[in-house]
């Protein structure tokens, strides 16, 4: 079986034939460093605090959250304990405790059985995700490639990915879906990768201490 960075190198190949101008882009940035969060209950959490804010505020209310509300393991079982009062506590606003209180109940009765999403479509486990409170189109499909891995994703909705592909085609305005589909026709199956390119274009995917990504904060779907 190959490991991920045969993975990610067997995608730049065939990226870099398909799109002369990505290639470029792939040169300047090197390789890919995307790192999944096999911690689902984590990276959906983490996924809904960081929504609207700053990278650096996020992790600020995230390490908060795990600090003086789970500091046995960020849990559902440790959130639904927690009152709703208690995680704004920690910096969170109203529909973001609600939000986190919603998803943890998800999982524990089951409506939301992480452990099987690796069996489903990406679509299917869209279709699961976004009942929850505070989880949406482009919140579940961040959930897909920073946290299932799932390599052929395209965000279409997703504001960091329109301006970088912008910037790098030199296009006089941001593409739109339609136009952003037919453009990443040649990405596939490798979507998920060349997004990240076009992310860290533009620097909304800073590399974390551990070598991976995180998913972008203080950006998210545009309007």
């Amino acid at each position: 079986m190959n490991s991920l960075a045969d993975e990610y190198r067997k995608a730049q190949r065939l990226l870099s034939r398909r799109d002369p101008v990505l290639s470029q882009l792939m040169k300047a940035i090197g390789p890919c460093t995307l790192l999944a969060d096999s911690d689902g209950f984590r990276a959906l959490a983490r996924a809904i605090i960081a929504q609207q804010i700053s990278t650096k505020a996020a992790a600020s209310i995230f390490a908060r959250l795990g600090t003086e509300l789970a500091p046995g393991g960020l849990t559902p079982d440790a959130i639904l304990a927690a009152s709703e009062e208690q995680l704004r506590g920690v910096g969170l606003s109203r529909g973001k405790a609600l939000a986190v209180l919603d998803l943890a109940e998800h999982i524990r009765s089951g409506r939301l059985p992480l452990h099987d999403l690796h069996r489903l479509s990406d679509d299917e486990v869209v279709s699961l995700l976004v009942p929850v409170r505070g989880i949406g189109a482009w919140t579940a499909q961040m959930f897909l490639i920073f946290s299932m891995g799932r390599l052929d994703v395209l965000p279409v909705d997703d504001l960091g990915l329109r301006a970088g592909v912008q910037s790098v085609y030199g296009l006089s305005e941001l593409p739109d879906r339609a136009a952003l589909r037919e453009r990443a026709e040649a990405w596939r199956p490798y979507r998920s990768i060349a997004t990240w390119y076009f992310w860290r274009s533009r620097g909304f995917v800073p590399q974390s201490k551990k070598g991976g990504d995180a998913p972008p904060s203080g950006i998210g779907p545009s309007g």
